[in-house]
């Protein structure tokens, strides 16, 4: 039999323009009452639906994260109740039977014996910075849309400089765009086009010619170039002004982000997005592999009949796990700090690139797990043995009363020694 651990709860099927509501109470025979009630959406009626919660006596809510629809009923509810925000594939209906009503009251149901998974929610200043982190994200995005359409455009007019040069928006490759937006294939002089090549492509100077020759920049092309060039500007803009907030905002927090950023291959400006979304309060976590299963960086179980399927890791994380991926691929070039990169060679040769760089940002994950909970700089416990090969070698000297002994067991031949002078 099930234990009942709420006997008084609400189960909320949240939507855009109204809330259906359950609220079950269980006596101690085991027999439920149900008080099912909608609200709608608008700020006076969630007071209502407050005040109903308040009236019935019930201080348990469990409902769907749908969308962004469950946050202004969340902000009324956050002071006075204890919620519970679930992914919905863990109140999933019966197929068949599934109305709003049937919902809400399934949720009550699932959520009075405590058969619910609660989701992580942040503190209120957590959840600021996490909504600006994510802004960036979304803004480095655009960033990067607009490049491909920029290279594009490139492509369509016959400019091949994106296949010489390493980063095709470096000041040479930018300064070059400039000059032939301005010219056109006849007028462009080979060697004003030398002139603005820097000193690290200088090598490459007869291949840019080369891949400029014959251009044509149709007007329309042109167009969208300087569109796209401007709207790169403001994103550059937008991005920068992002992060000073981001800055600010952690600034109470801060001795979290340098011992974060003692990692190698994370800066103080990654150690701010991580923190943005996993928060400093690692008690939420039961332990360090939660939190990777978390952040969707844990093979998941697939087993049945002794057959094990597809182990691949889950789909979470799809804010944190790619900059810990990025983090990762910067930590396995590190020549300062070369623990993550020798780790990484060991595994590549046995799994392949993919699976060796998700093995380092787990194991980057769970290095952040300990150092905020213990609020310690960076320090592996296999960290001296890792960096020194002979950490664990014996070392024997001559004053050892069983040097011969120990040399024998080596396999040494000792009668074969020839004792030498102290000169």
């Amino acid at each position: 039999m099930m234990r009942l651990i709420y006997p008084i709860c609400c189960g909320l099927d949240v939507h855009k323009n109204v809330i259906v509501a359950t609220i079950v109470t269980t006596n101690n025979l085991g027999i439920s009452e149900y008080n099912q009630k909608s609200f709608s959406t608008i700020n006076s009626d969630i007071r209502k639906f407050h005040d109903w919660l308040i009236e019935n006596d019930c201080k348990h809510v469990c409902m769907e994260s749908t969308g962004k629809y469950w946050i202004p009923v969340f902000n009324y509810l956050e002071n006075d109740i204890n919620i519970c925000l679930t992914h919905p594939k863990y109140v999933k209906a019966i197929k068949g039977k599934k109305t709003d009503k049937k919902d809400s009251k399934w949720i009550a149901d699932l959520y009075k014996f405590d058969l619910v998974r609660c989701s992580f929610i942040p503190p209120k200043d957590f959840r600021q910075l996490r909504e600006l982190a994510r802004y960036r994200f979304k803004l480095v995005c655009m960033k990067s849309s607009e490049k491909n359409r920029i290279q594009n455009c490139m492509t369509v007019s016959n400019i091949g400089i994106a296949s010489i040069l390493s980063d095709p928006f470096g000041k040479t490759a930018t300064e070059i765009m400039a000059y032939l937006l301005a010219n056109t294939s006849e007028t462009i002089d080979d060697k004003a086009v030398r002139k603005l090549i820097r000193k690290g492509a200088k090598a490459k100077s007869d291949e840019i010619i080369e891949a400029i020759k014959g251009y044509n920049i149709e007007t329309d092309q042109a167009k969208k170039i300087e569109l796209a060039q401007g709207h790169l500007e403001y994103l550059d803009d937008m991005i920068a002004q992002t992060e000073v907030e981001l800055y600010v905002r952690i600034k109470p927090y801060y001795e979290f982000v340098e011992f974060i950023a003692s990692i190698p291959g994370i800066t103080e400006l990654s150690a701010t997005i991580i923190l943005a979304e996993i928060g400093v309060d690692m008690n939420i976590f039961d332990d360090a592999k939660h939190l990777c299963s978390w952040c969707g960086l844990s093979p998941s179980n697939n087993e049945s009949a002794g057959k094990k399927k597809s182990v691949r890791i889950a789909k979470a994380g799809a804010y944190l796990k790619p900059m810990m991926v990025q983090c990762a691929l910067a930590a396995i070039k590190s020549k300062k700090l070369p623990y993550f990169a020798i780790k990484y060679g060991r595994i590549k040769k046995r799994r392949g690139h993919k699976k060796a760089i998700i093995a380092i940002a787990r194991m980057m994950m769970v290095c952040i797990y300990h150092i905020v909970s213990e609020k310690q700089p960076f320090y592996p416990t296999d960290y001296t043995e890792l960096m020194d090969p002979h950490f664990n070698q014996p070392k024997v000297t001559l004053n050892d009363a069983n040097v011969f002994a120990y040399l024998e067991s080596q396999g040494y031949d000792t009668s074969l020694l020839v004792k030498c002078n102290d000169n």
